[in-house]
């Protein structure tokens, strides 16, 4: 049975309304290249994926809104009217809330909800299944409500959420490729203006996600520290933030950090140059170009910002063993998480393969799933059951 299938018989079993509902979804996302620089104010290289959270709702008319979660096979029940709570449990509810809570401070007038919300976007993996919540919800509510934005103040407006609500200073790339994504395309964003330019794939490769299997929250300690020392490090260098500092000013003055700031400063100024250079190469259909440039970001990403794990080191070591793959890296926030390769599609079953015989055969467990870049929200209207 599809996902649309058992989003909507859950639907019609806990709500029994004879009116269908409406059905919303938003995908997840992977990045190619360019990590822990979008809160830098730097450049990302991310693509929309066909993993994605889909929501079935109706309006109701008042303020109340019934969200029933079926991977988790919880409720969340919460009135939009006063203040609306954080939960300490079933914190999957927080980003139902934290939505709720950004459009009204964003002015939009919300009706109440019905919903029913499913997915397929791996959790805790490092796909952004709580980014593509938080977009599905919130534009969910905006539609029903007929208080539509344009979709760059979404992806703000989701972003807001899960850093004033949620608690999680994440920056602006998930929200906005979930919000923004085109088919076929990768997304070059610059994530202090929020311009963006679509890079397209070549059709003779396929986007290759493992899930490694070692599984972190977001809410870790580490995460927000890298922040911290990425903030210390723009101090140091008098700017607003590191996507000002060059190569060439940060050797001048990186001997006075520390080594642990230092490194994490170096992480992010050259994943910048890295993640520029990886749009034109892939734009002028250079693909060897673009996989030694991944290859050299989980490099920095394991070396300089320490948020790899030996279980993701090993999986890049596996792709880059088959040929065919162009390059292969971390992606996500880290400490677990997701490899991402890039290799022609008559590699992906020797890409597969490879896996279960060298990683799955070590005891580890790990998911593959081969992609293609997707569009961003929207509402499903021409759908099959």
């Amino acid at each position: 049975m599809s996902l649309i299938s058992k989003t909507l018989n859950a639907f019609q079993t806990k709500f029994s309304f004879n009116t269908p509902p409406r059905l919303f979804q938003a995908p997840g996302r992977v990045n190619l290249i360019g990590e822990h620089t979008d809160y830098n104010d730097g450049f990302v290289l991310p693509a929309a994926i066909d993993r994605l959270i889909l929501v079935a709702a109706t309006a109701r008319r008042d303020a109340r809104v019934n969200v029933y979660a079926m991977n988790f096979d919880q409720w969340d029940r919460f009135d939009m009217r006063g203040e609306i709570a954080r939960l300490s449990e079933n914190a999957w509810g927080n980003y139902i809330r934290g939505m709720a809570w950004s459009l009204i401070q964003e002015g939009c007038e919300l009706r109440g909800m019905d919903a029913v919300v499913a997915g397929n976007v791996p959790i805790g993996a490092g796909l952004s299944s709580s980014a593509a919540m938080e977009v599905a919800l919130g534009f969910s509510m905006l539609q029903l409500s007929e208080s539509d934005i344009d979709r760059k103040s979404l992806a703000l407006a989701a972003q807001k959420a899960e850093n004033q609500f949620v608690g999680m200073r994440c920056g602006i790339m998930d929200q906005f490729i979930s919000c923004l994504g085109y088919n076929e395309h990768a997304l070059l964003i610059d994530c202090r203006d929020l311009t963006y330019r679509a890079v397209r794939l070549p059709s003779r490769v396929s986007i290759v996600i493992v899930d490694s299997g070692v599984h972190r929250g977001l809410m870790d300690m580490e995460y927000n520290a890298r922040r911290a020392e990425c903030e210390t490090a723009a101090k140091h260098f008098g700017v607003s933030a590191l996507r000002d500092v060059d190569l060439e000013a940060f050797r001048s003055r990186a001997p006075q950090l520390s080594s642990v700031v230092r490194r994490r400063a170096q992480h992010v100024i050259s994943e910048n140059d890295r993640t520029l250079m990886a749009a034109t190469a892939l734009q002028a259909d250079d693909l060897t170009t673009f996989g030694n440039l991944m290859v050299a970001s989980h490099t920095s990403l394991r070396d300089d910002y320490e948020v790899s794990c030996p279980e993701l080191d090993l999986l890049v070591e596996i792709a880059l063993g088959v040929k065919g793959v162009y390059g292969a890296r971390m992606t996500g926030a880290g400490f677990g998480g997701c490899m991402v390769a890039l290799a022609t599609k008559e590699a992906t079953e020797a890409l597969v393969t490879a896996v279960k015989e060298h990683y799955l055969a070590s005891g580890r467990r790990a998911v593959t799933y081969i992609c293609k870049a997707s569009e961003g929200v929207s509402e499903l209207k021409d759908f099959k059951r």
